[in-house]
């Protein structure tokens, strides 16, 4: 009789194997990566891969999920306590703890774009593309209407509208950055006029 492997020790390998599977492929990218790329990666068997990912489809599905629902799930919290600046939580999600733009992209999000656009004509990407975007606008969006229904955003504009303009904004950069030369990649520049976009759509006042 094999050993009874604990919950937490199986979290803690499937953890394992999407740490370095997501650097596998920020290194490869989507197309390129195989399993066997990840299994070296995170030494693991070709056994011990599947028995948590049939295939790399589902890993690269599991690595994003897991990245928003944690700020989801994050968000969701915040917004039942206290926020002391909408404006803040807002930014925080857009940019990251530092709240400010950078000439930093998401180091995954050349593979993001694969993986969405290979599968562009897949059912089945196409309904995870689908449910994917209904997360990010819930995430903005929340903090949106949040804000206004505190009195720090003005309401004039739809906070769903503002919500899928973020996205929007974001993608298109993401896919600059993944096909542009670099230096025709102004992503610090661009990301400081959408926050005065918002600044202007929200009417924040500091």
């Amino acid at each position: 009789m094999s050993p009874k492997v604990s919950k937490e020790h199986l979290e803690q390998r499937r953890a394992k194997i999407v740490e370095a599977a997501t650097q596998v492929f920020i290194e490869h990218g989507y197309e390129r990566t195989t399993m066997k790329h990840v299994m070296d990666a995170a030494d693991v068997s070709r056994g011990g891969l599947y028995q948590y990912f049939s295939n790399k489809e589902d890993l690269f599905e599991a690595i994003l999920a897991d990245r928003l629902l944690i700020d989801v799930a994050k968000t969701d919290q915040l917004l039942k306590e206290k926020v002391e600046s909408y404006w803040d939580l807002l930014l925080s999600r857009i940019f990251g703890e530092s709240k400010e733009p950078s000439d930093h992209m998401d180091p995954l999000a050349a593979s993001n774009l694969e993986f969405f656009i290979t599968g562009r004509n897949d059912q089945r990407r196409r309904n995870y593309a689908q449910e994917r975007y209904s997360f990010a606008l819930k995430l903005y969006a929340n903090i949106i209407e949040a804000g206004q229904q505190s009195g720090e955003f003005s309401n004039k504009q739809s906070g769903e509208m503002i919500a899928r303009s973020i996205i929007t904004f974001i993608d298109g950069l993401a896919l600059d950055h993944a096909i542009l030369p670099k230096e025709d990649v102004k992503l610090k520049e661009q990301s400081s006029l959408l926050i005065e976009y918002l600044r202007l759509a929200l009417e924040v006042k500091n």
